[in-house]
């Protein structure tokens, strides 16, 4: 048995190797706390790692999903030598679904249809989107979309965000992510002291050992190496999802709003823009809002926004005030990526405020670039298999990971349990004293960014310590014989 396999709270000793070979070094307090921690926290963890593994792999075939879907509508048949003027689309639009307040257009480009977004006071943060064939004005039909997601695709993501239980659900993915990053760091130090042991072995870092027979050393070499290989993709996903995650998402915003590092905002507001006379009426040609704008001035903001240089598919957003300006935003999310926006005068057909991409502060590009690959559009249909592949990758190990919990079970007659034992407990009283100095702010701190890291941290904790307790209070308990005392 290794010295992870023990289970009570005496000091571990030199063990003999799981080879037979030289006995096993003493593990020092930290790699000792680091192995019980990584022990825990797979092994409670793992299960919100295995459903946010499994939703997000099915998240990344939405974009295949969407096309055998609602191909008919996302897309033309034919594409024309020039679409028709976007107010003949929306008035169309508009034909086809009266109601709703017209909060947006993205002019279709290429085989995309264009889409006419409604919001609806019934459909909450929904919205309903009118797609029209560009080059017809024919209306191609009609979604309830969220943020432009057709219903599978949003669907799918509720799954993976918070299990279609709302801000609850939205917990489960937290605890993941927010634990994902130290299974894997604390992971890897422990495989490359295990390997490093070995100056031979030091190439089964990357390949399992497969001269191993069967067993746990077999499973753990497999669910190491997998990790290893794993790793930068599993770090990414982690940093990734906590940014726009319920809590930890909201630390990551107020810090980048601390380093003025947040995105531009854009001004939308207009210079000696004329006020709105009584009545509700506007002055002729001035600013006015989408719910009463002539679809014709759609066309002339795009054509200004064009001349500005915003090529690719855009989003045209109406004023929800008079006296402010549209805007257009360039939507293009794949490598390399289109993020600026203009601010455009109707009336005027002038430009009243830019912020481009390249402006951009280099954490607010990084956390932008960083989610659109997290949801596989960065890099297109490359982006996705990385993805699924990072997915089924974490699935394995996770498996392994509780094949070797069930592997590693004292099978003798008086100690038969149905899985493996804890590792010993001890490492915190181990530790020197700069360990705790250091350690303790620090872990405090990181609990403090990442709440959800640490309650659960915490509450690791105080299970443990009454664990200890309980195993004293057992062993204290248990008579000593004669014989065992030498008498």
């Amino acid at each position: 048995m290794s010295v992870t396999e023990l289970s009570d709270d005496r000091t571990p000793g030199p063990t003999a190797a799981p080879d037979g070979g030289r006995p096993a070094r003493r593990p020092t307090p930290l790699v000792a706390l680091l192995t019980r921690l990584h022990f825990y926290a797979g092994i409670l963890v793992a299960p919100f790692l295995l459903v946010a593994a499994l939703t997000g792999l099915a998240y990344t075939i939405t974009p295949q999903l969407d096309r055998a879907l609602y191909g008919d509508k996302l897309t033309v048949a034919t594409i024309g030598d020039q679409p028709t003027p976007l107010a003949a689309q929306i008035t169309a639009a508009r034909a086809a679904h009266p109601d709703g307040t017209l909060t947006g257009v993205l002019p279709g480009t290429g085989e995309q249809t264009t889409q006419v977004v409604f919001a609806q006071p019934d459909l909450g943060e929904k919205q309903h989107t009118v797609y029209v064939d560009p080059y017809t004005a024919e209306v191609k039909g009609q979604l309830t979309t969220w943020f432009g997601a057709t219903p599978a695709t949003t669907w799918l993501d509720d799954l993976h965000r918070n299990l279609h239980l709302g801000d609850l659900g939205r917990h489960y993915s937290e605890i993941a992510a927010s634990w994902l990053w130290v299974l894997v760091v604390g992971g890897i130090v422990l495989w490359w002291r295990r390997r490093a042991s070995n100056r031979s072995r030091v190439r089964h870092l990357l390949v399992p050992d497969l001269s191993a027979g069967r067993g746990v050393r077999r499973t753990r070499g497999w669910h190491a190496t997998t990790g290893v290989w794993l790793a930068v993709g599993l770090l990414f996903l982690s940093a990734t999802g906590l940014t726009w995650s319920r809590y930890a998402g909201d630390n990551f915003s107020a810090a980048l709003g601390a380093l003025n590092a947040s995105r531009p905002p854009l001004s939308t507001v207009l210079d000696g823009a004329p006020p709105a006379t009584g009545g509700g009426e506007h002055q002729h040609g001035g600013p006015t809002t989408g719910a009463d704008a002539d679809p014709a001035t759609y066309d002339r903001v795009l054509a200004v926004a064009r001349d500005a240089g915003l090529a690719g598919p855009v989003e045209i957003t109406p004023a929800e005030e008079p006296d402010s300006a549209w805007t257009v935003a360039q939507t293009d999310n794949t490598w390399p990526v289109g993020r600026d926006r203009v601010a455009v005068d109707p009336a005027a057909g002038t430009i009243t405020a830019r912020s481009d991409f390249a402006d951009w502060p280099l954490l607010a590009q990084l956390s932008n670039l960083g989610i659109q690959a997290h949801m596989g559009l960065l890099f297109g249909p490359v982006n996705q298999i990385l993805l699924a592949a990072l997915a089924l990758g974490l699935l394995c190990v996770i498996v392994w990971g509780y094949r070797m919990w069930w592997q590693r079970r004292p099978t003798r007659v008086d100690r038969r349990l149905p899985v493996g034992i804890p590792p010993v407990r001890g490492g915190v009283r181990g530790l020197p004293w700069w360990a705790l100095l250091l350690g303790v702010p620090v872990t405090v701190a990181v609990g403090w960014a990442l709440p959800w890291f640490g309650v659960t941290l915490l509450g690791f904790l105080i299970v443990d310590v009454i664990l200890g307790v309980v195993a004293r209070r057992r062993r204290d308990a248990v008579p000593v014989s004669p014989a065992a005392t030498g008498g």
